[in-house]
């Protein structure tokens, strides 16, 4: 697959996956909001509530930008540097799990990690190889 197809595709995948994430976001805000109501202390769940809800609307412009400009080499340099901001938030909300949630740390954990790096990866791919067209 030649670069810029490549970053069609994933750019609407990004965009339906993103899609869903923003929904699930918006329903684990509710969620914590609730929580908080009962008494419960959600301050991690907060931060981690706001840092996927960042890297959904980044999935999901990364998505847009990826399928308007699948066919300009030229632009491969914005889509580049989204796919390595979505990189960077999958692999810091990792992290950030790992932190929060180290009795629960284990290989779905992992795969989890690199499951989450699939798509962007192949985005990157994608622009890299479509930025080398040019």
């Amino acid at each position: 697959m030649t670069g810029s197809k490549m970053l069609k595709v994933t750019g609407i995948l990004m965009i339906i996956f993103g899609s869903i994430a923003l929904i699930g976001s918006f329903i684990t805000m509710a969620s914590i909001s609730v929580l908080g109501a009962l008494g419960a202390s959600t301050g991690l769940l907060w931060i981690s509530a706001i840092l996927s809800l960042v890297g959904t609307v980044a999935e999901f412009v990364a998505g847009i930008l990826g399928v308007v400009n699948w066919n300009k080499p030229d632009k491969a340099g914005v889509c580049i540097a989204f796919g390595v901001v979505i990189a960077v938030l999958t692999v810091a909300s990792f992290i950030f799990s790992m932190i929060a949630y180290s009795e629960s740390f284990g290989f779905m954990t992992i795969i989890s990690l690199f499951s989450g790096l699939v798509l962007p990866v192949l985005y990157l791919i994608g622009a890299n190889n479509n930025k080398k067209q040019a």
